[in-house]
């Protein structure tokens, strides 16, 4: 169902549940209460009819029909728009989920937006109406108490992308074979949080400047203040998380072109140790070689060979194998091969 919530807030702490938007219209032209209506994936027809009875812009009903839209503070009039991206971590699958509420804050009404389980607006409702002072503050009050809810909401995420950049600083070192992709999807999931965040800080900085303008009270100026407090500490440590990363990264990719150097100067040294094998082998095979060669040409019977009747023929021979394998010997000692 779209309309998740429908009431309108009496001046005199009573608490009404039209059963149909048109009833809320009409209880809002007959008294002086702030009507808050909460809507969850609506049809355009619904968002339209909200648009029409509060005359909120044409731009921003378009925005909110179409919606994924960036963080944002837009002022049509009297009506202030807000867009704010709400964020959960899916810790099995290393992600930030990025929600999408849109806020319209008139002088008498509140119409929220949502397009994601997150926020939980059901508890922000359930503190403001425990606390009638702070429901009586008006639609604004709603606001900065859904600003506040959504920045809360950060913390756990800054926390677990902490807890997943502990434990990819401990693989750089430890040679894990998947942690440069691992840092490249958590770097990726820290951009798209910091886009969500850091836009809040302009946001809230144009609420602060309005305060004087639209005679805010004062104990909301102080939970605005609190609530840019915390933002800054979200954006600061996004921010640090992100160069962190960053030096992982540079970390990571020097300890493998140190690993692969090592790996080359191994590959390189069994290579020069295997050619010196192969200078050796052939060496000896070639002074083995000499020796062979004069007896297989002497062993060949022909009935007219030089020296066959020789009677010093068989030492000299013996003599030509001695001095041919020295001769070898010495010339391949003299390069290095042996």
């Amino acid at each position: 169902m779209a309309i998740v919530h429908n009431a309108v807030y009496c001046d005199d702490g009573r608490k009404l549940s039209p059963e149909s938007l048109e009833v809320t219209y009409e209880l809002l032209r007959d008294s002086d209460g702030m009507g808050w209506i909460g809507l969850y994936r609506p049809t355009v027809e619904e968002v339209e009819s909200v648009g029409t009875e509060f005359e909120i812009h044409p731009l921003a009903i378009e925005d909110t029909v179409s919606a994924h839209q960036r963080p944002k503070l837009e002022r049509y009039g009297n009506v202030l728009f807000t867009v704010l991206r709400p964020a959960r971590y899916v810790d099995g699958e290393e992600r930030v989920e990025l929600g999408e509420l849109h806020v319209f804050t008139g002088s008498d009404f509140v119409v929220t937006v949502r397009y994601a389980e997150t926020p939980d607006v059901a508890a922000i409702r359930g503190r403001m109406e425990a606390d009638h002072e702070l429901l009586g503050l008006g639609p604004e009050a709603v606001l900065y108490a859904v600003l506040d809810q959504v920045v809360d909401e950060y913390v756990p995420v800054v926390d677990r992308l902490e807890t997943d950049i502990d434990q990819i600083e401990a693989e750089v070192f430890a040679d894990h074979p998947g942690v440069s992709r691992r840092i490249y999807s958590l770097s990726r999931q820290l951009g798209v949080f910091h886009r969500a965040t850091h836009p809040l800080q302009a946001m809230l900085a144009s609420l602060t400047e309005g305060f004087d303008k639209y005679g805010v009270d004062e104990e909301l100026r102080r939970s605005l203040r609190n609530v840019e407090d915390h933002v800054l500490r979200v954006v600061e440590r996004v921010e640090g998380l992100r160069g962190l990363l960053q030096n992982m990264l540079s970390v990571n990719a020097t300890l493998v072109a140190h690993r692969q150097n090592l790996e080359i100067e191994r590959l390189t040294v069994a290579s020069l140790r295997q050619s010196e094998e192969v200078k050796r082998i052939s060496s000896w095979g070639a002074i083995l070689f000499a020796p062979t060669l004069v007896g297989t040409v002497y062993g060949m019977n022909f009935d007219h060979m030089p020296e066959l009747g020789w009677q010093l023929g068989y030492p000299f021979a013996l003599l030509l194998m001695v001095v041919v394998g020295a001769a070898l010997y010495a010339v391949f000692k003299r390069v290095g091969w042996l």
